[in-house]
Order: C-alpha cells, then sequence, then structure tokens
C-alpha cells in the first residue's frame, strides 16, 4: 500500500465503536517504511505510519484526470 500527495487516506478504528479517520496525504515522509502527513477532515495535522490492513487509500484527482 503506498500513497501519493492528493490521496485521501482511510484509517479503520481498531476500537468497537470508535469512528474511523479520514483525511488527505499533504506530504510523503518516507517511502521505506511509509509515513504520511496527512491533513484530516477535522483539520488536525499529523504523521501516520499505517498498519497491515487498517489502511486504505483512494487515489486523489491528479492534473491528467482533471482534463
Amino acid at each position: 500500500m503506498t500513497a501519493s500527495v492528493g490521496d485521501r487516506i482511510v484509517v479503520e478504528s481498531e476500537r468497537v465503536g470508535q469512528a474511523r479517520r479520514t483525511g488527505v496525504v499533504e506530504e510523503v515522509v518516507t517511502s521505506d517504511p511509509p509515513r504520511y502527513r496527512v491533513r484530516w477532515d477535522d483539520g488536525h495535522i499529523s504523521t501516520v505510519t499505517p498498519a497491515a490492513g487498517a489502511v486504505r487509500v483512494e487515489r486523489g484527482e491528479t492534473a491528467e484526470t482533471r482534463r
């Protein structure tokens, strides 16, 4: 699972009753291991190191797809 700047990232909750978090990747800090700076939909920014199965990446809009 790799993400690029502009991709949406969805982090599933590991606890019952806790909502998942969604946001936009603003920076790829490192690629191995992957670390991303994410602006969450609630406005907060944090660095994420995804765990297997807990994160889903939804490809963002690129210059190619906007045309």
